[in-house]
């Protein structure tokens, strides 16, 4: 058996390690876990590849998460300051400050309420496509759903939302000739949500927004810049990734019969079964393959090679989550694996605030599509994904079904 030479480094992060890089993964595990890579505009950063080293990391107080700590001009997209101002741009005791004021509005309760909510967004987006027999559940299904939950939960008045969602699907597709520019996104984003802001402040609500507004701790509030950035991170990390988790996981359930047949067998999507089955869609195809950038204060060694201070890491959980050293037969999708060690969302301290609604939606938004469709298919033999070394992100979704009256 001819073995495949280790990649020369620096790695192209585009095309090798974008968009569906599994097998690129597992020869740098098999390489030694750890190399160097340079992003498409330029840039070098450090990928780390094998489960232990990208867990072990991700909760290490040495790898850094504020940008002021790189060494090498790290500019990141260039907010504003006003949108910049949240958890995943802070250490510390800055951090923990910031998701105590978040999590004291961010209630289990708040959460919790959005079930029925969920459940209604994704009949009403089924009602729609029904009497078509076709669509593209991208467009027409995984990515409204995320933005009406998400408003929802903030309290985001319909109009409001209407226009964040062209502007989060905007931000979506940067290579759009014929979108505004992401300046130009940003800033009336940031006019909508401070307008937003104020009408809360007159006319309080039983809504995330209001609570983060009122929120305390002793004599501590967010600042005005705080609110915004926050704000700004929930609906934008809130929309993103869960519209590719639940294309991503219709594509996997329809591509694996016996999974769809697990899910379509249930009489809730809130079982033990589907929550398993969510698990294992998380770990083997989730949206994020990469954890956003970490800078070590300090020389750092990882599996015998050392990484300078200030350098740019991204940690592959695309990868991590693939790893045989962790994960038996990883590359099969089993539906009912247990355990399932996955860090689809994170580990340690920037562990995602929102996992426990994202997977919410996502139980909800796959068993009610099967259910409701019990011949959906593909019709593309190959799938489109985003050409992106951060996210495993389908661009599409077209897919048939037996047209039916709306009931």
């Amino acid at each position: 058996m001819n073995q495949v030479p280790p990649f020369s480094e620096p790695i192209e992060m585009v095309p090798h390690l974008a968009g569906c890089p599994y097998g690129a993964y597992a020869r740098l595990r098999e390489d030694g876990g750890v190399h160097q890579a340079v992003k498409p505009g330029g840039g070098q950063v450090w990928i780390i590849s094998r489960h232990a080293d990208v867990k072990a990391l991700l909760s290490d107080p040495r790898m850094s998460i504020e940008a002021r700590n790189s060494r090498n001009g790290y500019q990141g997209f260039g907010l504003p300051l006003a949108l910049d101002a949240h958890l995943m741009n802070v250490d510390d005791q800055a951090h923990a400050r910031l998701r105590r004021l978040v999590a004291s509005a961010f209630t289990a309760r708040r959460i919790d309420a959005q079930r029925d909510r969920i459940q209604a967004a994704a009949d009403r987006l089924i009602d729609a496509i029904t009497p078509r027999g076709q669509a593209d559940l991208v467009a027409d299904y995984a990515a409204p759903i995320p933005v009406a939950v998400i408003c929802d939960l903030l309290g985001i008045p319909e109009a409001d939302g209407a226009a964040f969602q062209t502007y989060t699907r905007s931000l979506m597709t940067p290579n759009d000739p014929n979108r505004p520019s992401t300046r130009e996104l940003v800033t009336a984003m940031h006019a909508c949500l401070v307008d937003l802001i104020e009408r809360k402040r007159a006319q309080p609500a039983d809504d995330l927004l209001t609570g983060m507004i009122h929120a305390r701790d002793g004599e501590d509030r967010l600042t005005e810049n705080e609110l915004t950035s926050l704000a700004f991170l929930i609906l934008w990390a809130g929309f993103e990734t869960t519209v590719y988790l639940i294309a991503t996981g219709v594509h996997l359930l329809l591509t694996h019969p016996h999974a769809a047949a697990l899910v379509r067998a249930q009489d809730s999507p809130h079982t033990e079964q589907v929550t398993a089955a969510i698990e294992e869609i998380i770990r083997l195809e989730g949206p994020l393959l990469t954890a956003i950038r970490r800078f070590p204060v300090d020389d750092i060694e990882v599996a015998g090679r050392v990484i300078p201070a200030g350098s740019t890491v991204l940690l592959a959980l695309g990868s991590a989550n693939r790893d045989p050293q962790e994960i038996d037969e990883p590359d099969r999708f089993d539906p009912a694996r247990e355990p399932n060690g996955h860090l689809g969302f994170g580990h340690g301290p920037h562990y995602c605030l929102g996992a426990s609604l994202a997977r919410m939606e996502v139980r909800t938004a796959l068993w009610s599509l099967l259910t409701r469709f019990p011949d959906l298919q593909l019709t593309a033999d190959k799938p489109h994904w985003k050409p992106d070394y951060r996210q495993h992100a389908l661009t599409t979704l077209p897919v048939t079904f037996t047209p039916q009256p709306i009931r």
